[in-house]
């Protein structure tokens, strides 16, 4: 089984894509150790993780073969890389914002439960795409979950704030697949290795100033194990998991890929618990649940929309 554009099997795409969410989950794991033995705020960390992975895709870009990109219009390709750039330093800096905030679990689950919400919803309103039942009960149950999080989670564990700033987090994440998606349906690609090199870049010097008000050098006893965790976040949930994901996410089904990165939060919510010692109160065990279900909900609507579709063009005119 494989994709004959791409080379690369099944099978191989579906570890990659594993990796990539397990490897995701685990970047807010690092955030919270380094906000537990530094100074360094949610915004330089954010500069030094696009500094890092811009170092590192960079080089991937060197290293592999010469490539003749496909034509694109200037216009079309400066709004993919601002875009882009914009909405990653949200996501990333709202993300770690809220980590620090809420803690690890509440923030990871309510940026990445939202996200694909969003997403639903901004398609509709963007592209005129259909909910449908399925998606709409997706969206009333994340709806429920968020509910339940923030009215009926103990406010030493679950702040409004943090929850505040994970759905700023979530409306980054959204804006980047709905700005992806608007730009390709006409078909039309482009080098996502390039691209998140540049959305990096961009990312870096944006949150320069802010990063240097707020401090880009930490102060902590622990310099050593900061410093690797710096290198840790750089390498491993952001430069080797975008690789992985891209390479995985142009062969495996959309629907399929979405279910896949449910092992994100739930690799979170696993540190959070064992390595971190965080509690998990009966409401945010319940919220999150539902914004899971919600998640999967809005995978299974896409499934049966694709499906629902292929058989339609299969039946002659």
């Amino acid at each position: 089984m494989s994709n004959p554009a791409a080379g690369l099997p099944v099978g191989r795409s579906l570890f990659y894509l594993i990796v990539a969410g397990v490897a995701w989950g685990t970047a807010g794991a690092a955030a919270s150790l380094i906000f537990r033995v530094s100074d360094l705020g949610p915004l330089a960390l954010s500069f030094w993780r696009c500094v890092g992975g811009l170092v590192l895709l960079l080089a991937a870009l060197v290293l592999r073969p010469r490539r003749t990109p496909a034509p694109e219009p200037r216009r079309r390709r400066l709004l993919r890389i601002l875009g882009t750039g914009v909405g990653l330093t949200v996501f990333q800096s709202a993300y770690f914002a809220a980590v620090e905030a809420t803690g690890l679990a509440v923030g990871t689950v309510v940026t990445l439960g939202a996200g694909p919400v969003l997403i639903a919803v901004g398609a509709r309103l963007t592209m005129g795409e259909r909910l449908g039942g399925g998606g709409l009960a997706a969206v009333v149950g994340a709806l429920a979950g968020l509910a339940v999080l923030v009215l009926g989670g103990d406010g030493g564990t679950v702040r409004p704030a943090g929850v505040a700033l994970a759905l700023l987090s979530a409306a980054g994440y959204a804006g980047i697949t709905l700005l992806t998606r608007w730009l390709g349906r006409d078909g039309g690609g482009s080098d996502a290795l390039a691209t998140s090199a540049w959305a990096f870049g961009i990312g870096a010097l944006g949150l320069l100033p802010m990063a240097a008000a707020e401090g880009l050098v930490p102060h902590t006893a622990d310099a050593a194990q900061v410093v690797w965790l710096l290198v840790y976040v750089a390498a491993v949930p952001t430069a080797l998991a975008y690789a992985l994901y891209f390479a995985g996410a142009a062969v495996v089904r959309a629907a399929t890929v979405s279910v896949i990165m449910l092992l994100e939060p739930v690799s979170a919510a696993v540190i959070a618990v064992a390595v971190l010692r965080e509690q998990l109160t009966a409401a945010t065990v319940v919220g999150t649940l539902l914004l899971l279900t919600a998640v999967a909900g809005l995978a299974v609507a896409e499934t049966r929309s694709a499906s629902n579709a292929r058989r339609r063009a299969a039946v002659p005119a």
